[in-house]
């Protein structure tokens, strides 16, 4: 009979199966044919097995040392590289990508097993944020050669257009259509009047996108008294992939040569190619810069918290009646909490019913303020940490926010440090949400209290500009914590907390390819710095000139407000800060 033989690879461990359908006398012949085997695979694995066993007749195994089988197949292959003489090259090279990885892995290990610092992830210094063009990347078109002009009408609060004009851009660039500045929603819930204009610097966001799209601030009126129809209107499916584009928008853009896109939200797909994506990056991140008296607001309030303290966390609570309502939690507020919620819920036709104990469970509720405050107590930050807490008007009010200013008396809003200057802004509900984005962007740590579109538009920005600590709740386990805390004793709540939120800080290795929305996991954007052994102990932080690929111009909007430093900035935060572990 024929002799079965099957390799398997499984746990890391290579297993060669035999029949057992050979006799006796063939022992020896199939034992050096398992040698011979072993000399002549030539795999090079992507991590390292532990070692390997060898199953042979009569079901005995034995494990071999894979430095052991490693040396054996540098042996045969080296001598068959004397007579060849390119052979043994490549396993070689292999094989010192296998000590590096293992070191690697030994080291950050070593270092990932102590504390974790809750101001500052350890590893972010091994990342930056990268966004440039490749040598590639072919010119836009000229305005006059371009497909047609390209309208868009964006949907939702600020940062939900932002989303719609950062994909703006992108689809102008698919069309190699000549992007028309952007219209604002001035008929969604907060009902804000505001003009791109009122938010955005528009000659800046049209110079720095001179090599990616041509930008105008309006259609030249000449070539709109030529039109023989209004513009054509249309609105594409959410998620539409970069072919519908082409296939059926194009069409009517090189017809019609004006065409605006309505409720542009969320209106293209999130995997893109690499320079696609990019381009999402430098328009979200760089070109989208907030006028002068924004900034010069956001600027005035950082310093203020900045002089009270050398680190603080910015609290997106997210607390207000439209986004309780659309969630369809219950917050223990009897009748009436039910009727105002459900009165605000009608003003969404489409969304379902749903089950308040349900929809906790899952994790789609925010946290009550005083979870927020409890969670962040049992992380570790103390009483007197300061908060600034960027949120519009909290349901249930001062008795609502009570418990969390118990937790942290040192808390503090926009309307507290910078009363008088806001007066300009508080009929416009964008520009005070500009305000708390620029604040909250800088701060030491940022917290969301729910995956809505500030939370994920700033957690993508915080990993871009250098992985600062954000912390999301995962509300599905701490709903579990809550409904039982007054049963635990606050140590054993507290490194419950802890576990729990494991994978929730904002640590580089969260950054998972196909994870989520590209706003909130800019994965392509965030490039490794080179490698060295010694930046693990000694924080080197050098990039290498050659390797910055991606590293394109400084912004010059809010992110320059990170730069705002009080003496002793920079030294003071481990000194406050707790272990996470």
């Amino acid at each position: 009979m024929g002799v079965a033989k099957a390799w398997r690879y499984s746990g890391g461990v290579l297993v060669l199966a035999k029949s057992h359908h050979l006799n006796h006398k063939h022992n020896n012949l199939r034992k050096q044919k398992e040698q011979d085997l072993l000399s002549v695979d030539q795999h090079c694995w992507l991590w390292q097995p532990a070692a390997v066993a060898v199953v042979v007749g009569g079901g005995q195994r034995w494990r071999i040392s894979w430095t052991v089988v490693c040396g054996v197949m540098l042996f045969v292959l080296g001598l068959m590289s004397f007579f060849t003489g390119y052979v043994a090259s490549d396993l070689e090279w292999c094989s010192h990508g296998l000590v590096k990885r293992r070191l690697w892995k030994k080291k950050v290990n070593r270092i990932s097993a102590g504390p974790v610092d809750i101001w500052k992830s350890k590893f972010s210094k091994f990342y930056y944020g990268c966004s440039e063009r490749s040598p590639y990347y072919a010119p836009p078109a000229r305005q006059l050669l371009s497909n047609g002009y390209l309208l868009i009408a964006a949907s939702g609060g600020l940062n939900q257009q932002r989303t719609g004009i950062t994909d703006a851009v992108v689809v102008a660039r698919i069309l190699n259509a000549t992007l028309v500045i952007p219209e604002l929603d001035h008929h969604s819930y907060w009902k804000d009047d505001s003009d791109f204009a009122n938010i955005f610097d528009v000659d800046w966001f049209i110079s720095f996108l001179a090599k990616d799209v041509p930008v105008v601030k309006r259609v030249p009126d000449k070539y709109m008294r030529s039109l023989e129809k209004p513009p054509y209107t249309m609105r594409v499916p959410r998620k539409s992939e970069p072919r519908y584009y082409l296939d059926e928008v194009l069409p009517i853009l090189q017809r019609r040569r004006v065409l605006q896109l309505t409720k542009f939200d969320y209106r293209l797909a999130s995997d893109l190619d690499e320079e696609l994506q990019r381009l999402r990056c430098r328009v979200n991140y760089h070109a989208l810069r907030f006028t002068k008296p924004i900034q010069d607001l956001g600027k005035k309030i950082v310093m203020e918290m900045r002089k009270m303290a050398s680190s603080f966390i910015a609290i997106h609570l997210r607390f207000e009646p439209d986004m309780l309502a659309f969630s369809g939690c219950y917050y223990g507020g009897g009748d009436k909490e039910r009727y105002e919620l459900g009165e605000i819920r009608k003003r969404w036709a489409t969304l379902p019913e749903t089950s308040p104990d349900g929809e906790r469970k899952r994790g789609k509720c925010p946290l009550t303020p005083h979870e927020v405050g409890l969670m962040l107590r049992a992380l570790g930050f103390e009483n007197n940490t300061y908060l600034y807490v960027a949120s519009g008007e909290i349901y249930g009010g001062e008795e609502t926010l009570k418990p969390l200013r118990d937790l942290f008396p040192n808390y503090y809003t926009k309307e507290m440090l910078a009363s008088r200057e806001l007066e300009p802004f508080l009929p416009y509900s964008s520009q005070l949400a500009a305000v708390d984005y620029i604040v909250c962007d800088v701060s030491d740590v940022f917290v969301t209290n729910n995956n809505g579109n500030m939370a994920k538009i700033l957690a993508g920005r915080r990993r871009y500009m250098g992985h600062k600590r954000t912390i999301r709740p995962n509300a599905k386990k701490l709903n579990a914590l809550f409904l039982k805390r007054d049963k635990l004793p606050w140590e054993t709540f507290a490194k419950k907390v802890k576990a729990s939120q494991q994978g929730f800080l904002g640590e580089p290795d969260e950054m998972k390819g196909g994870r989520g929305e590209f706003h909130e996991y800019p994965s392509t954007c965030i490039c490794k710095k080179p490698f060295k052994f010694s930046n693990l102990d000694t924080g080197n932080q050098t990039v290498t000139k050659s390797l910055e690929y991606g590293r394109n111009e400084e912004d010059q909007g809010v992110h320059n407000v990170q730069g705002i430093e009080i003496a002793g900035h920079g030294s003071s935060s481990s000194s406050s800060s707790k272990d996470v572990v």
